[in-house]
């Protein structure tokens, strides 16, 4: 367990008592598997998760894009509010209709960004746990010929698309962490047996592998957390852009996380140790085009943003300022 986690767990106890946007019964500890925890709400009410704003609509959009939630039940996110999905949920639905300030908040990476478009067919400019139009990871697909947005499948935390400045189209998916940290524990088999390498070796043998083959130790080396997570996400966008999905000429990776989360940053396969300090850093190296992937820290990309600009994103930053206040403080930060 991170000491950032143990710190976000004993800081949501003293919010659940004073938050002015959660009712009485909410400050109420809330069972999480199985055991009740102070700082998560009870289930029944676990949508106050969210920002009383995006409350109904995010739960509506999540419904009608048969996207899952995590740990979620009824339609609900979860009751955890350490929750990463919620987190991101929290910080970036609210720019989902507001292109003007999406832009700005993104021009700091993606200086080119002209105009942002609408992601189909979800028709928003953020969309949640992207999974791509077509199956090309070559995942297991259920009994029902369905894909799940958010489970069972290589998902995007978030995406979001704009036309450049040259009329070029870049679709970015982005990957979110809060509290995560990660342990040396190779994933190449799964519980039951099968053997993930085998699944992901078609692109892995592919010339346009988007992972630096020669610099790379082995495929082996990537089957740990957060490289897993990151070698799949990269792929994915590999495939979209090949595939020009929903008109993109561009489809890259952006990663964020807390620079509060120091711990997740730990480099956890060993064979790629020899490649750099943190996680992030490693991944830089490996990437064969170094456009395709991103990293920002939350604190980085939202401490910045012109609020005073944008009179329509008021109430939300007031919320995630009391909500997540650490995203305001970079001195000092490990």
């Amino acid at each position: 367990m991170s000491r950032f986690l143990d710190l976000e767990k004993d800081r949501y106890v003293e919010y659940k008592a004073t938050a002015t946007d959660i009712p009485e019964a909410a400050r109420e500890a809330g069972k999480y598997k199985g055991k009740a925890r102070p700082f998560c709400l009870p289930e029944a009410l676990a949508e106050y998760n969210l920002l009383d704003e995006i409350r109904d609509d995010a739960r509506l959009y999540f419904d009608e894009m048969k996207i899952k939630w995590h740990d979620g039940r009824n339609g609900n996110p979860s009751n955890h509010l350490c929750d990463s999905q919620v987190c991101c949920v929290n910080f970036l639905y609210p720019f989902a209709d507001r292109a003007s300030a999406l832009a700005e908040l993104l021009r700091p990476l993606f200086p080119s960004i002209q105009q942002m478009i609408k992601i189909q067919p979800d028709n928003r400019f953020v969309v949640h746990e992207w999974i791509g139009a077509e199956n090309y990871l070559g995942e297991k697909i259920s009994r029902n010929g369905k894909r799940t947005r958010g489970a069972n499948f290589t998902s995007a935390d978030a995406g979001v698309m704009f036309v450049r400045q040259d009329g070029t189209r870049q679709f970015v998916l982005i990957e979110w962490k809060y509290t995560e940290t990660y342990g040396p524990v190779d994933l190449k088999f799964s519980k039951s047996g099968t053997d993930r390498t085998e699944i992901y070796r078609p692109l892995f043998e592919a010339d346009d592998f988007p992972v630096d083959k020669d610099l790379l130790p082995s495929f082996g080396s990537l089957f740990f957390e957060p490289f897993y997570q990151l070698m799949r996400q990269q792929c994915l966008a590999n495939e979209m852009e090949r595939a020009g999905e929903l008109g993109a000429d561009i489809v890259s990776l952006l990663h964020i996380a807390p620079d509060h989360n120091p711990g997740f940053q730990r480099v956890t396969s060993p064979d790629l140790l020899e490649l750099g300090d943190t996680v992030t850093g490693v991944w830089k190296r490996l990437v064969t085009e170094p456009d395709r992937f991103q990293s920002i820290s939350v604190e980085q990309l939202f401490g910045q943003f012109p609020v005073d600009r944008h009179p329509e994103m008021r109430s939300w930053w007031k919320y995630i300022s009391h909500r997540y206040p650490w995203f305001l403080e970079r001195e000092g930060v490990a």
